[in-house]
């Protein structure tokens, strides 16, 4: 897999690079970027094979929310089918491994994940990057883990674990702290496996009778603000290092027009969303100005439901000349103070070392890119 191929000629400072399930956990877990959710009935293998989503990198196949209880067994049926029919695609080198996709399943719960793993063969879990596990708490973190290490070990294969911190739990201030102290004790014994933390911001947003409008962002919901707030302020730090994704974006009006051209009259993209000046339509306003949030606080990528959102999250995790200009200096500068190479800021390098490992391993990810104008250059299908 590779970034940005529905731009393939866009002109990068620094190429993004290939990346596949196989590639380093300290690379991949910035990789995921858009990662698409969808049932677990969704068709899909021939646009896979077929390369015919250009832009998807990252996917999740739902067992849980996105289906019917009743659609269970169909798509458990659907995925395994999938799984062969991609595993024979590899075999006869339709497709390889650099061109499939990150997939996940996100289970339904814990006896599901147990029942429907029995029923994977070492060559249909080759094609898998990982499972993700929805409705994550303390009391059945390890259980989840438990039983991924029984199936690594038994298949011989390594797949990674995502959890979804999305509970009551960690939804109501009398329980947050403790629960996310809690689970940040038993992740840790489990680093090398959780490859990306997801939020549910939809969930969150649930427990209160709430719900973001198109025009603003789930950080002006305080309550939801405040849980996103705090799972970042936890596993977040420097000595942790996990990589946690942004919140889904729910609205999908995507621009359909030919007339783009006008877009690319806004220069400094961070600012114009920032002040609400009108970019493309509301709902890609509104995701935009998100993903600036998002990166604002620390997540990297976002969770989608819509394969329109691809190129507009993955193309926004692009870091500017400057930004690696900086980060490069800090990671070959010993220590203390320097001015930066653009000579409008400090570098401080102990303090600024974390950001800049960040911004370094994004620019392998996502390319970098000449300044802020080229982002809508990127999106829209410019050179």
């Amino acid at each position: 897999m590779k970034h940005h191929q529905y731009n393939a000629d866009f002109q990068f400072v620094e190429q993004p690079k290939e990346f596949n399930k196989f590639t380093e956990k300290d690379i991949l877990q910035f990789c995921l970027g858009a990662t698409l959710y969808m049932p677990g009935t969704k068709v899909i293998a021939d646009k896979i094979i077929n390369k015919s989503m250009t832009g998807l990198t990252s996917m999740v196949m739902c067992f849980e929310d996105a289906i019917r209880e009743e659609l269970l067994e169909a798509a458990e049926k659907n995925v395994v089918d999938h799984f062969n029919i991609l595993s024979d695609a590899i075999y006869h080198g339709k497709i390889t491994y650099n061109e499939l996709p990150l997939i996940f399943l996100r289970v339904r719960n814990l006896e599901q994940f147990r029942s429907f793993s029995d029923k994977l063969t070492e060559e249909q879990a080759k094609i898998l990057t990982g499972f993700v596990f929805p409705k994550f708490y303390s009391r059945n973190a390890n259980e989840y883990f438990s039983h991924l290490d029984e199936i690594n070990q038994k298949l011989d294969v390594f797949l990674y674990g995502m959890p979804i911190l999305e509970g009551h739990t960690i939804a109501y201030i009398e329980t947050r702290c403790d629960e996310l102290l809690e689970l940040k004790n038993i992740m840790e014994s489990h680093h090398n496996k959780i490859l990306n933390v997801r939020v549910g911001g939809t969930d969150f947003s649930s427990f209160f009778g709430v719900r973001r409008g198109i025009n603003y962002s789930i950080y002006d919901i305080l309550t939801v603000r405040d849980c996103l707030s705090d799972i970042l302020n936890v596993l977040s730090r420097e000595e942790d290092d996990f990589t946690i994704s942004g919140p889904v974006w729910e609205y999908f009006l995507a621009y359909k027009g030919d007339d783009l051209d006008h877009f690319l009259e806004t220069k400094d993209i961070h600012s114009s969303l920032m002040t609400r000046t009108p970019i493309i339509n509301a709902a890609i306003d509104g995701l935009l100005r998100e993903v600036v949030l998002d990166k604002a606080n620390g997540f990297v990528g976002k969770t989608i439901i819509h394969p329109s959102h691809t190129k507009y999250v993955n193309s926004m995790q692009a870091v500017t000349k400057e930004e690696y200009d900086d980060a490069m200096q800090i990671v070959h500068t010993g220590g203390g103070v320097i001015k930066s190479l653009h000579s409008n800021k400090m570098n401080e390098i102990n303090p600024h070392y974390s950001w800049a490992k960040k911004i370094i391993a994004k620019a392998y990810a996502y390319g970098v890119i000449d300044d802020e104008s080229a982002y809508l250059k990127l999106i829209l299908g410019k050179k």
